[in-house]
């Protein structure tokens, strides 16, 4: 009972620190005149990636470094099948050329990249540092890209991007408490993923592709559902596509600089499934540049034939 008081206020402390983090720091950003399409693919994305930072942070420091592995590795596979598949199976979605041109294709990227890098059964601080210059150079290529072309894949969306309505004390009380709940939830989720490990005789590998995984992608799969329901498309698509570049990039590339991380029990299977996930995306996305319903679908089924593999 306590460990599923730990899993279930976990993943509420999650999805409620990481919903306040990305509306203070993207009215915050907002402040310091960044454009939308910077907040879009930048503080919303890493926003809603925060969970799994946090968690696999602590999961590594804890010594669980299947589990830091497993959240991302899962959670990049969880945003494309699951995410994205129910997003646009509930709602055909549009989807913006400057994501399959260029966000699309680095995604692709960074996913062969850390595939090649846990081929030795882990990270160490050089390849984490080469992970996180690789989210700093892309931050700085959106950020061209934005002012170049002046595309804005946020324009219309006054709920996700908001005006700075409120007072700035405002809106860094909620980027505080976000990131306290943040904390908190990784803490209890991380302990109590390891309980039903334990007692049920599952590696942690798999919790952590599996139910750290969908957990952590609370804030990804409400931004991209009501984005998809509302007809935002670019945002539902851009928000999974961000949340996988950083994924790689900023949180294994930052947690192997904190601690270098082993990966024993994520499988070369786990990783293609990632790879294949992303570039799966190019042939979805170029139909008519819309994600229909029959590809969800599609999506759907993928993710639920990976979590039978890896319940045998």
């Amino acid at each position: 009972m306590i460990t599923i008081l730990q899993l279930v206020a976990g993943l509420a402390l999650l999805y409620v620190g990481a919903e306040g983090l990305v509306r203070g720091s993207a009215q915050l950003a907002l402040r310091l005149g960044l454009s939308p399409l910077v907040i879009g693919l930048t503080v919303v994305a890493f926003g809603t990636s925060s969970p799994e930072l946090v968690v696999s942070v602590k999961a590594a420091l804890a010594g669980n470094g299947d589990i830091s592995f497993g959240n991302v590795v899962g959670s990049n596979i969880c945003n494309i099948a699951l995410i994205l598949g129910l997003a646009s199976v509930m709602r055909p979605m549009k989807v913006n050329l400057q994501l399959l041109r260029l966000d699309v294709p680095i995604m692709i990227g960074v996913s062969v990249l850390l595939t090649l890098l846990l081929l030795d059964g882990g990270l160490n601080r050089l390849e984490g540092f080469l992970l996180f210059a690789g989210i700093i150079g892309y931050m700085t290529v959106s950020y061209i890209v934005a002012t170049r072309d002046r595309i804005n894949i946020v324009a219309d969306d006054v709920e996700y991007v908001p005006k700075p309505v409120h007072s700035v004390w405002r809106d860094l009380f909620f980027v505080v408490v976000g990131l306290a709940a943040l904390v908190f939830g990784a803490d209890l989720l991380v302990k109590g993923a390891v309980s039903v490990a334990q007692f049920f005789g599952i590696s942690d590998a798999v919790i952590g592709l599996t139910i750290v995984a969908v957990g952590t992608s609370l804030p990804e799969l409400a931004t991209s559902v009501v984005a998809a329901i509302k007809g935002e498309g670019d945002i539902a698509v851009g928000n999974v596509v961000g949340s996988n570049i950083f994924n790689i990039l900023s949180i294994l590339g930052l947690t192997a600089l904190i601690q270098p991380i082993n990966a024993e029990g994520i499988e070369l299977f786990d990783l293609l499934t990632m790879t294949f996930m992303a570039v799966i995306m190019i042939p979805v996305m170029r139909t008519g540049l819309r994600v229909n319903r029959w590809e969800g679908a599609f999506l759907l089924v993928l993710y639920g034939g990976y979590i039978r593999t890896l319940m045998e």
